[in-house]
């Protein structure tokens, strides 16, 4: 499944900074535009799968796996 985040990013001083309005915490800064997106794809990719197997570790044994598009 490919899914799309919205990264809302802009220039401030030196850096670039940013951060994806679906997922609280997901924020970076970089050097360049480039370096940005790259690091929030990264970020993004590592706070989806923590939050994967942290909700596996607390919903223990018997439990099934159901896709919810909106």
């Amino acid at each position: 499944m490919n899914t799309e985040y919205t990264a809302v990013i802009k220039q401030s001083g030196g850096w670039w900074i940013g951060w994806i309005e679906e997922i609280p915490g997901v924020n970076c800064q970089e050097r360049t535009r480039e370096e940005l997106i790259e690091s929030l794809r990264l970020t993004l990719k590592e706070a989806l799968e923590f939050n994967r197997q942290d909700a596996l570790s607390i919903v223990g044994a018997g439990y099934t796996e159901e896709k919810i598009a909106v």
